[in-house]
């Protein structure tokens, strides 16, 4: 499927709304790094997480979709985006897992937390909101 620049209008509030969610996301794959250099490694999975969520929000402004629920977000993003081909599996996938690890590193009674499954979290937080901002960059001609 071939990718076609969106040309109507977008309004201030659309984009501003993204800018927000944007920066959120860029927080907290921040706050995921420095946690992660101070051993709390729960706490950095679960700002990963909570970087690519934001991510995947501020694409989904665009569409004017939301949800109030995690599931919502994960099931609006792959149904908009990856089902339609605009956005490569491998931002499905990512997703999919950080959120199976937050649930699992926030829930689960003696959940253990690896050095490596964090560092993996925070470079797929990182290659995600990476691909959120080409994307947002290269289909709606809007620099975050």
């Amino acid at each position: 499927m071939s990718l076609k620049k969106e040309t109507s209008f977008m309004d201030e509030q659309t984009i501003e709304l993204a800018k927000y969610r944007i920066e959120k996301a860029r927080e907290e794959l921040q706050a995921a790094k420095y946690l992660l250099e101070k051993d709390i490694i729960k706490s950095a999975l679960s700002s990963s997480y909570y970087s690519i969520f934001h991510s995947a929000r501020a694409l989904l402004v665009f569409k004017k979709l939301d949800s109030k629920k995690h599931s919502g977000v994960i099931s609006f993003f792959n149904k908009e985006y990856v089902k339609m081909g605009l956005i490569d599996e491998k931002a499905k996938d990512i997703l999919t897992k950080a959120f199976q690890i937050r649930v699992e590193s926030d829930y689960v009674d003696f959940y253990v937390a690896s050095i490596e499954e964090a560092k993996e979290q925070i470079d797929n937080a990182e290659f995600f909101l990476n691909e959120i901002l080409s994307f947002i960059k290269n289909h709606y001609n809007i620099g975050l």
